[in-house]
């Protein structure tokens, strides 16, 4: 009976050890995913602008009032970012550079004490070091 017991352990034993070898997986990737590969990080390496969120504050078709937003804007915030964007026909004034739209939500939320109608919009442009040195 303990030999049989013996021999069944060692035939387990090697079953387990062949099926352990076989679980070696070699892939050979084709050449085409490889190029493929190899091109989509290129291409991202060379873009100079990251996806990322900014608070929309004032959307006007005038210029001057624009220009005072900004700069009401720039004296009580000084240290968020404030940029404008023209889409025919309206300026659009956005504060901030985030990469999450929960960190956008926050700054939406210190500046609805001052400011009503403002909310987060995507924004395709950021600069990675507007991104990077939003500490607000």
């Amino acid at each position: 009976m303990r030999s049989l017991l013996f021999w069944a352990f060692v035939l387990i034993a090697a079953l387990y050890s062949e099926n352990v070898k076989a679980q070696a997986i070699q892939y050979k990737e084709n050449r085409t995913i490889t190029d493929m590969m190899d091109r989509w990080a290129e291409l991202n390496k060379s873009k100079n602008t990251v996806e990322g969120w900014r608070i929309q504050i004032l959307a006007t078709n005038d210029r001057q009032k624009l220009e005072s937003a900004r700069q009401t804007f720039q004296y009580r915030y000084p240290n968020v970012p404030v940029d404008w964007v023209h889409n025919r026909p309206w300026y659009q004034l956005r504060a901030g550079a985030f990469s999450t739209k929960l960190e956008a939500l926050r700054l939406k939320y210190i500046l609805s004490q001052d400011y009503t109608g403002i909310y987060p919009v995507k924004d395709d442009n950021i600069r990675p070091a507007e991104i990077i040195n939003a500490a607000y």
